[in-house]
């Protein structure tokens, strides 16, 4: 594997010194109780969702249409996203909302908010509505906060498989309803990547980015895979079932509140190139962390190709 020229587009210099400080901010120490309001917010919010994705999954009339990138939305998303903002807006009027359905959620605002030091909510009301709207149980809201530098609290419910994964900076991730009903989660041990489970979600984003060679290479070095898929490959792998997750396109909405349990339960979340800490690049690698850069050079674009 040799140096890419052509991996992907250079940040630019103020960009790099954002993610130089977030990096920085997301090693700090923090006291265990300092998002746990937060974290009971993000509870309530995802049980008032859920109640909208349940109402409406597998619902005759349900709306859907195409958006301009010719991904589904569901008239479900855009009711959970809207009874977020409605709930922030009451709860936390000094944050920003961001949304997959309403706007906000570009990498570059996400990293102008932090720059300012303000706090950001971002919420994918359906994280999977293609399974949603073909009536496949696998779909979550994610519901994530970002503040001081760092994801600070994550909640992952999906309503229809009956389980939810939670987390807070410095509190830990778990797995339960609440916080009276939970139990820690801890990602693997494995340390050799021929031993090591990987999650994806499918084949054509690496395709389409020229990344298909290293990524199948990586597929036939590893013990086993599986396209588990979106939210559920990462918390499969907070739970220690999984060892590897990677996406190769993602937008902050799709990152922030798994970043947050992944990390918390002793994982490590950049970009697939290792370098952009936590949810703040344009793509993921999410592993234990002993395998992480072991992982990484089979993302590039021309690993494995002549």
């Amino acid at each position: 594997m040799g140096k890419d020229k052509d991996e992907t587009a250079k940040v630019s210099k103020k960009d790099a010194a954002r993610l130089e400080a977030l990096a920085a901010a997301q090693t700090a120490p923090v006291d265990p109780g300092t998002y746990l309001d937060d974290l009971r917010l993000a509870l309530t919010l995802a049980d008032l969702m859920d109640q909208v994705t349940l109402s409406r999954f597998r619902a005759d009339d349900l709306a859907v249409e195409a958006k301009a990138d010719a991904t589904p939305v569901s008239d479900a998303d855009k009711r959970a996203e809207a009874l977020a903002r409605e709930q922030l807006e009451r709860a936390r009027p000094k944050d920003q909302v961001l949304g997959e359905e309403f706007g906000g959620t570009k990498k570059s605002k996400l990293l102008d908010i932090q720059a300012a030091g303000t706090r950001a909510w971002v919420i994918d009301p359906i994280d999977g509505t293609a399974n949603y709207v073909h009536g496949v149980p696998v779909f979550a809201s994610l519901i994530g906060l970002v503040a001081d530098g760092r994801p600070a609290v994550g909640v992952v419910s999906a309503p229809a498989m009956g389980q939810r994964w939670f987390a807070a900076a410095g509190y830990g991730a778990w797995k339960g309803q609440g916080l009276d009903d939970a139990r820690r989660l801890r990602v693997s041990k494995t340390k050799k990547l021929g031993e090591a489970f990987l999650s994806f979600s499918d084949l054509s984003g690496w395709e389409d980015q020229g990344r298909l060679p290293g990524f199948l290479r990586l597929t036939g070095d590893v013990d086993r895979t599986r396209a588990f898929g979106d939210f559920w490959s990462y918390m499969l792998l907070a739970e220690g079932v999984v060892d590897i997750a990677t996406e190769p396109e993602l937008a902050p909405h799709d990152m922030v509140a798994v970043a947050a349990v992944v990390m918390e339960a002793g994982g490590r979340f950049t970009d697939t190139k290792g370098k952009v800490t936590g949810p703040f690049g344009s793509d993921a690698l999410a592993t234990n962390g002993r395998l992480h850069d072991r992982v990484a050079p089979y993302l590039r674009k021309k690993a494995f190709t002549a």
